[in-house]
């Protein structure tokens, strides 16, 4: 209700207008038609419409009509009028009830249930409509307020049969196939007591109705305590999400279509938040965005329901991250390495391998014993196949889970689906295991927020984003944690990847994903045309949890690479315009040369742990300085099948220590220089 409105509210509360002066006044409006558009008419003149509002409306209502005619609010008095006859129900200490029966009620039944409503709700007065309706069956449902009594064998019968299919259902996932017999007369025991124990229960509801609807959006009136983030269902069987709550109303996103429903429809409270039903068979599978498989493997059966809203892990529950998750990516393992628990952001412009990183890092958790999870978030169809065709390909879907939202999908879907992704991690991760969550993109996850908000009637901030954007992806990352041994041990690891414009990581949505973050990954467009891939941009790029989620083999083995190829790229700017360069300027930028293009790797090809640290070690060491760089993938090649063939001891040890002792670091140099001779 507009501010105008709503004086004219007051005015009405003011002026003490009598119940039936605004009932007449509300038939006048009804009756005919044409009044509101002729006192609406800016054509007739004032003293026309004067003549008729004191020809056909009580004269109590003269002078507020006329001062709602002079403001132009004719069209807003029906509303007006309502919220006024509820007014005057508080003040006089009334309730309006409707009771929808088959069999009409006796006077000592209608006395009962007007004596009831009036302890109920402590009210002097009650006023009771009575409604004929065929379609309960039988019994009754009584609305009072905005609770809903429903004593009516509809509701029994949809009850009991509910309870019969999971009944049936898991007596049949019980039974043996040569128990057929057994089987078949325990069902006909379940449906005799079924029967036999089927009452007509009085069941309470809290109700409400819906006053607007369109764009997947509905405005809902009543259900007076519903809660942030509660599931509501509406009378067509569609799920909505209340998203809204203001004083009388709230809004409410369908996880549906919107189809059957208009203003009047009514909606009932579930009394639990949105969630996703959770199992070990979720592994293997795609999913939506509410769990449900869109992969055609069949049915998934839940073992536990988690909400996707859950309050993040405090610092009590959390230990340091300490333990690597190694990606695969030479360039991000050996400088921005990744931890469990952490959250790494990928981020650069569109078509610069964000996705690449993400899927590598995946494929290379094979036998790493880390259930991965990736969360498609406003993706075309065709381009979340592909991902899925590609883990396939590689062996990765038996450990991981792909939630789709994709763009085709309404706003809802795109919105929810991250937060339904981090509760089935959290299923997982709740049994001590490690996970990692990849968000594909957090950038279409923040427009899908914001069409909501708009529709949701929020005022836009910023950019036009809503202002609560902030805390849309904060508490959605906060849920990544390393939990200590007292609380499972388990680990969530997030990848959220956002998308740039034209490489400006300072816009609103990237500096909210970066503050929130543990670090990120940067690739940058010109670095991915001349062909350096992945496109990490070395200086841009860091990880605040560094050198703790490194083995110490890694470590040592990377030495000052970053400071390396800083000093590279800084000289080869210096030095581009140089004919002559002194014999140290030219070992610099032959080292740097050599280092940017062994970071370079081919797409789901991430390097196992040993072969990271053998690499690093022989060019850090000058084994490579005197290779050409066009000779450099054909070298590092042959080098690592020859140590694959004669050199095992070393990868043996490499990966049951990960430490480089002195010892090892000389067996190293030696197999490499026998390589060379």
């Amino acid at each position: 209700m507009k501010d105008l409105e709503k004086d004219f509210l007051k005015e009405l509360v003011r002026l003490d207008i009598a119940q039936e002066d605004i009932d007449e006044t509300k038939n006048v409006f009804a009756s005919c038609k044409d009044v509101a558009d002729t006192l609406s008419n800016p054509l007739v003149t004032y003293d026309e419409k004067r003549n008729i509002i004191k020809r056909i409306f009580p004269q109590s209502m003269n002078k507020f009509m006329m001062n709602a005619v002079k403001n132009g609010i004719v069209d807003s008095l029906p509303e007006i009028f309502e919220e006024y006859g509820e007014i005057l129900l508080d003040k006089q200490g009334s309730i309006k009830a409707v009771v929808r029966y088959v069999t009409p009620l006796t006077e000592s039944q209608q006395a009962d249930l007007r004596k009831f409503i009036m302890e109920k709700f402590i009210k002097e007065d009650v006023s009771i409509e009575y409604r004929h309706d065929p379609d309960i069956i039988g019994g009754f449902i009584l609305n009072a307020g905005d609770v809903e009594y429903d004593k009516s064998y509809r509701t029994s019968l949809k009850l009991m049969k509910e309870s019969l299919q999971s009944k049936v259902s898991e007596f049949v996932e019980s039974s043996e196939n040569d128990e057929v017999k057994n089987g078949t007369s325990d069902i006909i025991s379940v449906l005799k007591t079924e029967v036999k124990d089927f009452t007509v229960k009085s069941g309470t509801t809290e109700t409400g109705f819906v006053t607007r609807i369109g764009d997947g959006i509905a405005k809902v009136q009543g259900m007076s305590g519903v809660m942030y983030g509660e599931l509501v269902e509406f009378e067509n069987g569609v799920r909505g999400i209340v998203q809204s709550l203001e004083e009388k109303t709230s809004g409410v996103v369908l996880l549906g279509e919107e189809h059957g429903l208009t203003e009047g429809s009514s909606v009932i409270r579930t009394g639990k938040r949105a969630g996703v039903g959770v199992s070990d068979e979720l592994l293997g599978r795609v999913v939506d965005a509410l769990g449900s498989p869109i992969d055609g493997l069949g049915a998934i059966k839940a073992d536990d329901y988690f909400p996707i809203e859950r309050d993040a892990p405090g610092v009590i529950q959390r230990k340091s991250v300490n333990v690597p998750l190694q990606t695969g990516i030479l360039a991000i393992d050996s400088m921005f390495p990744i931890g469990r628990g952490q959250r790494e952001l990928i981020i650069g412009d569109r078509q610069t391998g964000k996705t690449s990183i993400a899927v590598d890092t995946i494929i290379n958790q094979k036998g790493q014993g880390v259930i991965c999870i990736y969360v498609a978030i406003g993706q075309k169809s065709s381009t979340v196949a592909q991902v899925v065709n590609t883990l396939k390909k590689y062996g990765a879907m038996e450990y991981s889970v792909v939630v789709s939202a994709s763009a085709s999908e309404p706003a809802p879907f795109q919105y929810i689906a991250p937060y339904s992704g981090t509760a089935m991690a959290e299923y997982f991760m709740s049994k001590g295991k490690d996970v990692l969550i990849v968000y594909d993109d957090l950038s279409k996850h923040a427009v899908a927020y914001r069409a909501m908000s708009l529709l949701l009637h929020r005022p836009p901030g910023r950019e036009a984003y809503p202002g609560d954007v902030f805390y849309l992806h904060s508490r959605l990352l906060e849920r990544s944690s390393r939990l200590d041994d007292e609380h499972g041990g388990g680990s969530l690891t997030a990848l959220p990847i956002i998308e740039t414009l034209a490489g400006d990581i300072s816009a609103y949505i990237p500096t909210n994903v970066i503050s929130i973050t543990d670090g990120q990954i940067f690739l940058e467009s010109e670095l991915f045309n001349s062909g350096l891939r992945p496109a990490v941009n070395y200086g841009l790029s860091v990880s605040r949890v560094g050198g703790a989620a490194q083995t110490k083999a890694m470590k040592k083995a990377s030495g000052n690479l970053r400071i390396d190829l800083a000093q590279f790229k800084e000289m080869e700017i210096f030095t581009q315009f140089s004919s002559e360069l002194d014999q140290s300027t030219t070992e610099l930028l032959n080292h740097g040369h050599m280092l940017t293009e062994l970071l370079k790797q081919p797409l789901y090809n991430p390097l196992p742990h040993y072969e990271q640290v053998i690499l690093l070690y022989a060019a850090q060491h000058g084994f490579m300085d005197d290779i050409p760089v066009k000779e450099i993938k054909e070298y590092r090649s042959e080098l690592m099948n020859y140590i694959r063939s004669y050199g095992q001891d070393i990868i043996e040890e490499i990966e049951e220590k990960k430490v480089l002792t002195d010892d090892l670091a000389e067996r190293i140099e030696k197999i490499i220089t026998a390589f060379e001779e």
